[in-house]
């Protein structure tokens, strides 16, 4: 995969140094709100990530996970408050951005294989009808090596399992090569050899400078992120893990159904959000 450009900077005037440099956020939220017709599903959301970071977002079900990563990604248009990545306003389909839904559906009818799919990836850079550079070839091939694709190359999506399909749409994304890569529910209820596949490209990711948007039920998934968002309609608290998966942030975004048991272990007993159950507390900080 190629190489991150340098991230576009912003000049201050410091009265120390009068002209200092300050890098711009890989993605840039302020006051944004997004409705579909009466529901509102975020609210004044304010948000800045660092490049070459791993963000967890996390938060119950339709608390607007989802959402939040449609507007980075351009999919979806705030109603109000401005968006940007990397200085720009997004766009769906941008070069730069790579969005991985939490589910997509496969059409039987049309007998896409593993490769080919992988390789529509590529078509943010050179469009559909464009013959693919060498450098997009590497970059399909090196995409379905990592997410152990290799002996499935000429499968049929519908042919698949969920975990192997979502392999299939996570090196999709991995072939565009974005500077920002987005991962709705990645691991959710999949199996191991997936879990661990996806685990590895988002280390993998921010070791090259890139920076990964995940969402996620899960408190242990969250405390390997650099940065953590928790969402219930509005930013309930972000920082760090051990900043923001303390007992009290947890409750205000789940409620009651958040319970801390006497050993430190936080129980969801909302059986729509598994990824809690038995996950041991973060230290007390408010």
């Amino acid at each position: 995969m190629g190489t991150v450009p340098d991230s576009p900077v912003e000049k201050r005037d410091d009265p120390a140094t009068r002209t200092s440099v300050v890098p711009i956020p890989a993605v840039r939220l302020d006051g944004v709100t997004v409705r579909y017709g009466p529901i509102l599903a975020l609210d004044d959301a304010d948000l800045a990530v660092e490049a070459g970071s791993v963000v967890a977002v996390i938060g119950p079900n339709g608390s607007g996970k989802s959402t939040l990563l449609s507007t980075i990604s351009g999919l979806v248009q705030p109603t109000r408050g401005q968006v940007r990545v990397h200085g720009r306003p997004p766009r769906h389909g941008l070069r730069g951005i790579a969005h991985v839904l939490q589910t997509t559906a496969a059409n039987e009818s049309v007998p896409l294989t593993v490769r080919e799919t992988v390789r529509m990836g590529c078509y943010a850079r050179c469009g559909p009808f464009r013959p693919l550079s060498r450098a997009d070839r590497a970059a399909i091939d090196e995409a379905i090596a990592r997410m152990r694709l290799g002996d499935l190359v000429h499968r049929q999506l519908h042919e698949l399992s969920g975990g192997q399909r979502q392999r299939v749409f996570v090196a999709q994304g991995l072939a565009q090569r974005a500077e920002v890569l987005l991962l709705d529910e990645p691991i959710s209820g999949l199996d191991l050899v997936t879990q661990e596949a996806i685990t590895e490209v988002v280390q993998a990711e921010r070791a090259a400078g890139r920076t990964v948007v995940l969402t996620t039920h899960d408190v242990g998934t969250a405390h390997l992120a650099d940065h953590v968002v928790l969402v219930a309609t509005r930013v309930v608290a972000d920082g760090t893990p051990t900043e923001v998966l303390t007992p009290t942030h947890l409750s205000r975004a789940y409620g009651g159904h958040l319970h801390l048991l006497d050993d430190g272990t936080m129980v969801l007993d909302d059986p729509s959000h598994h990824g809690l159950h038995d996950a041991p507390a973060a230290p007390p900080r408010d």
